[in-house]
């Protein structure tokens, strides 16, 4: 199994309206490099979601319900989606300071790459991921 960090403002589609829906595409995604993250996600993989801008917390656990395919709002080029449920919520948020602070989460791509929407994280990111988030 792999894991993925995807970040969403919570204005535009938050936490609790994915538990509301049980289930949605992830559209959206317009550059390369988080395509091609969403590409790589196999069904049953973890997925952290992230509320950037206002909050920059993880505040739960999802997983790919079906693999990428073709993103249906883009108007041209070669785009792609993924479905995401929700798992769990986290008991605790996992704010971005105490990711910059942690010796095994500060090199995530959500540090280094901070633009990108969809990251990959290591297995030893992911377990740490859901010790702080309890």
């Amino acid at each position: 199994m792999n894991h993925w960090l995807v970040k969403s403002e919570p204005q535009a589609y938050a936490w609790s309206q994915l538990v509301k829906d049980g289930r949605t595409a992830w559209t959206g995604v317009r550059n390369f490099q988080a395509r091609n993250h969403l590409r790589a996600m196999k069904k049953g993989d973890s997925v952290f979601f992230y509320h950037s801008v206002s909050e920059k917390q993880v505040v739960g656990l999802a997983r790919v319900a079906r693999e990428f395919y073709p993103d249906a709002t883009a108007e041209e080029g070669d785009w792609s989606c993924v479905d995401l449920e929700p798992v769990k919520a986290l008991k605790k948020t996992v704010s971005l300071q105490a990711i910059k602070k942690d010796a095994v989460l500060r090199e995530l791509p959500l540090v280094k790459q901070s633009r990108l929407s969809v990251t990959p994280l290591t297995a030893a990111q992911a377990k740490r991921m859901l010790e702080l988030g309890g």
